[in-house]
C-alpha cells in the first residue's frame, strides 16, 4: 500500500458525489463555454527550441509528507510572482484533502496570469477531465501508479478530446514502458519514492534517456537548486515541475528567476 491507494479510494468518493451534483452533459457545456486552452506543451517545447529551461511552477499550500508548507497562501499573488520569475506554466493542486488545494485556486491563479494551468489531482475518470477543462484547466495529471492502462488511455482521449495537454507521471522503469507505449507525448519522473517519500534525481538520470527525444522528458520532485537544474540539463532534461522549495521563499519570484537564471519581468 502507498499513499496512492489511499488517495484514490477517497477520490472515487468524491468523483461519485460530483457526478451527482453535476450531470456529465451540464459539466460538458461548461467545458465548451470555458476559455480555449493555452497549449501548456507548446509553451514548454518552445522553451525547449530556445535552449531555456521550461518551468512548471506550482502553487502548492500543503502536502501529505510536509504538511502546511505556507500559511499566507494567495494563489493570483503567487501565480503573478512566477510569471514576473520567468515561469513557463503553472501547476495548481485542486485536491483538498492531502494537499489543501482547491478548484478556486486553479481558476484564480489562471485568471491572474497569462500561463498555461495545469490541473496537479489525482484522475481516475475521464469526468475529472471535462471538470478540469470547465475550470478553465490546460492540463491534466495522469499518474500511471494510479491506473491501469485503459483508464489511462480514457484519460489521454478525454485530454484530446477537449484539446488539452495531459503530463504522464513514471516513477520508474515498468510505468515509463506502459507510458511509452500509450503515445505519451510529455513524461514526467517524479524523483519521490511513494513508500519512504524520499527523493532521489538518479531516479530521472536513471529513465530519460531510455525517453525518445520527440517526447519530452519533465523533471519532478527533489529540485531546489540551480545545481540541481544544471545536474539533469547535463543529462538533457531541461525541464522542472518544482514546488515546494519555491513556496518557502519569501520572495517567490526573485527566487524563481535566480533558479532558472532568467530576468525578472515587468
Amino acid at each position: 500500500m502507498t499513499i496512492l491507494d489511499d488517495i484514490a479510494a477517497y477520490k472515487r468518493i468524491e468523483v461519485a458525489e460530483a457526478k451527482s451534483r453535476v450531470p456529465l452533459a451540464a459539466l460538458e457545456a461548461r467545458a465548451r463555454a470555458a476559455d480555449a486552452p493555452r497549449g501548456f506543451l507548446a509553451a514548454l517545447n518552445k522553451a525547449r527550441a530556445e535552449d531555456r529551461y521550461g518551468l512548471i511552477a506550482e502553487v502548492k499550500k500543503a502536502s501529505p509528507s510536509k504538511g502546511l508548507i505556507r500559511a499566507d497562501f494567495d494563489p493570483p499573488l503567487l501565480a503573478r510572482a512566477y510569471e514576473q520569475g520567468g515561469a513557463t506554466c503553472l501547476s495548481v493542486l485542486t485536491d483538498t484533502p492531502s494537499f489543501q488545494g482547491s478548484p478556486q485556486f486553479l481558476q484564480q491563479a489562471r485568471a491572474a496570469t497569462k500561463l498555461p494551468v495545469l490541473r496537479k489531482d489525482f484522475m481516475l475518470e475521464p469526468y475529472q477531465v471535462a471538470e478540469a477543462r470547465a475550470w478553465g484547466a490546460d492540463c491534466v495529471l495522469v499518474i500511471m501508479a494510479m491506473v491501469e492502462n485503459a483508464v489511462a488511455v480514457s484519460l489521454l482521449d478525454a485530454a484530446r478530446r477537449w484539446n488539452m495537454d495531459a503530463l504522464v507521471e513514471v516513477h520508474d522503469e515498468t510505468e515509463l514502458d506502459r507510458a511509452l507505449a500509450l503515445g505519451a507525448r510529455m513524461i514526467g519522473i517524479n524523483n519521490r519514492d511513494l513508500k519512504t517519500f524520499v527523493t532521489d534525481l538518479d531516479v530521472t538520470l536513471r529513465l530519460a534517456p531510455r525517453i525518445p527525444k520527440d517526447v519530452l522528458v519533465v523533471a519532478e520532485s527533489g529540485l531546489g537548486s540551480p545545481a540541481d537544474l544544471k545536474r539533469l540539463a547535463d543529462a538533457r532534461v531541461t525541464t522542472f515541475l518544482i514546488g515546494e522549495s519555491l513556496m518557502r521563499e519569501a520572495d517567490v519570484a526573485t527566487a524563481t528567476a535566480r533558479l532558472i537564471g532568467a530576468k525578472l519581468r515587468a
